[in-house]
C-alpha cells in the first residue's frame, strides 16, 4: 500500500464527507441567517425562534436529499470495499 494510494482513498472519503454535510448545513446555515437578520430588525431574543426553523429546514433537506445522499454514499463504500483487493496489493 503506496502513500499515494492512502492519499487517494483520504482525499475521496473527505469529498463525500464534505459533499454529505454540506447539502445538510447550508440550507440550516441560510435560514439561520435570516432569522438572525429577522431578531436583529424586530429585537426578538428567543432561543426557540432561530432554533426551530433551522431544524424544520434541516429535516426537509434530509427528506428531500435523503435519498440521493444515502446512493452517494452506497457507492463510495462499494467503490471503496471493490478497490479492498488492489489497496492491499
Amino acid at each position: 500500500m503506496t502513500p499515494e494510494m492512502v492519499l487517494t482513498v483520504a482525499q475521496k472519503a473527505l469529498e463525500v464527507t464534505l459533499l454529505l454535510t454540506g447539502i445538510i448545513l447550508l440550507p440550516a446555515l441560510a435560514v439561520g441567517l435570516l432569522v438572525s437578520m429577522f431578531q436583529a430588525a424586530t429585537q426578538l431574543n428567543e432561543q426557540t425562534l432561530s432554533f426551530i426553523p433551522k431544524l424544520g429546514v434541516t429535516f426537509l433537506t434530509l427528506m428531500a436529499a435523503g435519498p440521493w445522499l444515502l446512493t452517494l454514499l452506497m457507492d463510495f463504500t462499494q467503490r471503496l470495499i471493490s478497490e479492498i483487493p488492489m489497496i492491499i496489493g
